[in-house]
């Protein structure tokens, strides 16, 4: 059992082996969470949640009907689901899902996440562009990683720029959607 003290709230959360940081919190996701503020009437999403730790904490501010977790790991999405409902936060919604594949949902004021970073930038790539759609206007999109400047570039050609945070070792990425399309690169 983990447990951790994040923004003011006690969370008890179960793992397995084959999840994500399984015997503590990343710390990444807890850097990530530093710069974060969750609002009560704001529609989150957790991208790639793990076992739940990023959208059970944001289902502790908003309604739980209004957060989504999704992860391509069939047994990260039971123990989200458990966790969810250990955490006093059971109507969260969990879905089994390749990034956005079987999520329909759109109109996110807030998405999170901390993705594969040590294999390829795929993962990441598909995260920020889909992403940027299913943001509102004014919505933000967060993500942390060990690396800079491809993240970097990627942000600044979808979103138009980027903010960047270092925290213990990472970095983590604040992007607004200002406009309702991607931003062109200018050649120069």
């Amino acid at each position: 059992m983990i447990t951790e003290t994040i923004k003011g709230f006690n969370l008890s959360l179960d793992s397995s082996a084959g999840c994500f940081s399984p015997k503590c919190i990343d710390n990444g996701t807890l850097a990530m969470l530093s710069f974060v503020e969750f609002g009560a009437g704001g529609k989150v999403l957790d991208l790639g949640c793990g076992y739940g730790v990023v959208g059970i904490l944001a289902a502790k501010f908003a309604d739980p009907g209004n957060i989504f977790l999704t992860d391509i790991d069939e047994t990260a999405v039971q123990y989200a689901k458990r966790n969810a409902a250990a955490n006093g936060v059971p109507g969260v919604n969990v879905i089994l899902s390749n990034a956005f594949e079987n999520l329909d949902e759109t109109g996110f004021s807030l998405i999170l996440s901390n993705p594969p970073y040590h294999t390829d930038f795929s993962v990441a790539k598909t995260f920020i562009e889909k992403s940027f759609n299913r943001l509102i206007l004014g919505g933000r999109f967060f993500m942390v990683t060990k690396r800079r400047d491809w993240y970097k570039n990627k942000f600044i050609s979808i979103f138009g720029g980027v903010k960047i945070h270092e925290k213990d070792g990472y970095y983590i990425f604040e992007a607004e959607k200002r406009s309702s399309a991607y931003k062109k690169k200018s050649r120069t």
